[in-house]
């Protein structure tokens, strides 16, 4: 399981594992909570008050300190996984969806023909389509794309990051995504 970590603005930081987040809660760089109890940490008692050191875990934290990034300016990692969950696993050129081990990444203007390895220019395929449409670009394969690739938001890269969200980190992430954005529909 892991906690959806943000800057105290709200902008997605990292997703980070229970520990990490015990260790925000202990150094008090946690300045707010969302979601649910997640996770309870008992530790020592006070030698003094007899009191046991406990700390509750929440699903989203927001944490001090204000990150010296642009959200608008990344570009998240291109990554099969993402690139197929962005495309939910859909052949561009076919229209079938089909199961990860049997897709591709479909550079629609191929290294052949100075394509880069950008999300602007992949797409998934099928690996029938993908050998199919070769080195061509579409026009000349004669194989139209069904939907336009597009660079994920900072806010849908989160969510294509991690295979197993809880419900209310992905309400959360889903309360920020673009309109447009395919993980909507």
């Amino acid at each position: 399981m892991k906690v959806l970590k943000l800057s105290a603005q709200g902008l997605p930081q990292s997703w980070i594992s229970l520990e990490q987040a015990v260790i925000h809660y202990a150094a008090g760089e946690v300045r707010w909570e969302a979601g649910a109890e997640v996770a309870v940490f008992r530790g020592g008692h006070n030698a003094i008050t007899g009191a046991q050191s406990i700390i509750t875990v929440n699903s989203i934290i927001g944490t001090r300190g204000v990150p010296n990034i642009n959200p608008f300016e990344l570009k998240p990692g291109l990554t099969n996984s993402k690139l197929f969950a962005r495309d939910r696993n859909l052949c561009a050129y076919c229209g079938d969806t089909f199961h990860e081990s049997e897709l591709t990444r479909e550079h629609i203007i191929p290294f052949a023909q100075q394509g880069q390895d950008t999300w602007m220019n992949v797409v998934t395929a099928c690996r029938a389509c993908n050998h199919r449409k070769s080195s061509r670009t579409p026009e000349q394969a004669r194989m139209p794309l069904l939907y336009t690739p597009y660079v994920p938001s900072l806010w849908e890269d989160f969510i294509l990051r991690n295979r197993r969200i809880l419900s209310d980190q992905m309400e959360f992430l889903m309360a920020h995504l673009p309109r447009n954005s395919r993980l909507c529909a």
